[in-house]
C-alpha cells in the first residue's frame, strides 16, 4: 500500500497543477470586454479618446493596487523579503537531502517523512509545469 501512496504523492503534486490550469484554460473562458479590447477597438474608431481612456485606466490600477495593500505600513524589511523567498526551495532541498539519506542508509525510512518529501518535490515542480 505504501508504493501507492507515494505514487499518489508525486503523480499528484505533479499533475493535479497542471490539469487545475488546463481546465480553466479550456473551460472558462476569459472575456472579451478586456481593456486590450477595449484600446484595440478605440484606437481605431476613436483614437482621441484613447490617451483618457489609458489615463483612466492607470488610475484604476493604482487604486486597485493601494486597496490591496490597504493594511500594509512601510516597507517590509529585506532579510523578511528573502525568507519569503528561500522558503520553497529550500524546502525542496531539503526534502532531496531526506530522500537521499534515505536511500543512502543514513535515515530512517518512515512512510510519512518519505512520502511528505516527495509531495513537496513534486509540487513544486508541478507548478512550474504549464499548458501554454
Amino acid at each position: 500500500m505504501v508504493p501507492l501512496l507515494d505514487l499518489i504523492a508525486v503523480l499528484g503534486g505533479i499533475v493535479i497543477p497542471p490539469a487545475f490550469d488546463f481546465l480553466k484554460k479550456r473551460f472558462v473562458k476569459s472575456e472579451r470586454d478586456t481593456p486590450e479590447a477595449t484600446i484595440s477597438a478605440l484606437a481605431t474608431t476613436k483614437p482621441d479618446v484613447l490617451g483618457a481612456y489609458i489615463d483612466a485606466l492607470a488610475r484604476l490600477k493604482a487604486a486597485e493596487k493601494d486597496f490591496f495593500n490597504r493594511d500594509v505600513i512601510g516597507e517590509t524589511a529585506r532579510w523578511v523579503n528573502n525568507t519569503r523567498a528561500i522558503i520553497r526551495p529550500a524546502g525542496v532541498v531539503v526534502s532531496f537531502l531526506i530522500l537521499w539519506g534515505i536511500a543512502a542508509g543514513w535515515i530512517e525510512n518512515q512512510d510519512g517523512v518519505r512520502i511528505s518529501a516527495e509531495g513537496v518535490i513534486s509540487t513544486w515542480f508541478g507548478s512550474r509545469v504549464a499548458i501554454r
